[in-house]
């Protein structure tokens, strides 16, 4: 189990010493929030942000598509320096095609499922993925509450995580308050945003919630 950083929520005046400060802190990977105004209501990072980060980090780069059409923007961000893709179910119009583009463009594929979304939707690709990433929030925003049913996909997605052998990580409402949850849920990565970054210590609030995740 490991925290990831969600640079969402970081400075992006100060950028460097951000990710310098969770690298610094133990972080193995980050992730990457990338939102159109369409899938969802707020707009992020493009592909040329992915790769001024890639140029000054060997950290693990997970890019989160939240967008129309993601199949448009694949090869793009893995130029740009993404080692995994994530993409929604709720947003792909074929999700094996996707995974298959992603896989031979270097890159590990994802797939995403929202909290409204039946798991059953995405039990069909369990087999063909490298990483699952369960929303515990409604995407399009950070700071939000976690909505702690959503951790039952959790439970149900570890029997066939074990039989595939890829992780299942969450995103949203992660703090010191609800890291057990996810870890108790049976969470391997957990995304923290807010948590890491709101007030400018994101060494300290990072060794934080790792210690405390490591704890209880």
């Amino acid at each position: 189990m490991e925290i990831v950083p969600s640079l969402l929520s970081a400075d992006f005046t100060r950028l460097r010493e951000e990710i310098d400060a969770v690298e610094k802190a133990g972080a193995t990977r980050l992730h990457l929030d990338v939102m159109d105004g369409h899938f969802v209501p707020n707009i992020t990072i493009g592909p040329f942000i992915v790769e001024a980060i890639r140029r000054h980090t060997g950290l693990h780069l997970e890019s989160h598509l939240m967008i129309t059409n993601p199949e448009q923007f694949i090869e793009p961000f893995i130029k740009a320096g993404s080692d995994t893709v994530v993409i929604h179910i709720e947003s792909s119009q074929d999700v094996v095609r996707d995974f298959n583009t992603i896989r031979q463009l270097g890159a590990k594929a994802g797939l995403v499922i929202n909290p409204p979304t039946p798991f059953a939707d995405i039990e069909p690709y369990l087999e063909f993925i490298d990483h699952l990433l369960v929303m515990t929030v409604n995407p399009g925003f950070g700071g939000q509450k976690m909505i702690k049913e959503a951790l039952d996909k959790v439970v149900l997605a570890k029997p066939y995580s074990k039989k595939y052998g890829f992780p299942i990580e969450i995103d949203g409402g992660v703090n010191i308050d609800t890291v057990t949850n996810a870890k108790n849920a049976g969470t391997d990565l957990i995304v923290a945003g807010s948590a890491v970054f709101s007030n400018g210590k994101p060494f300290d609030n990072f060794k934080t919630l790792t210690e405390k995740l490591h704890r209880e």
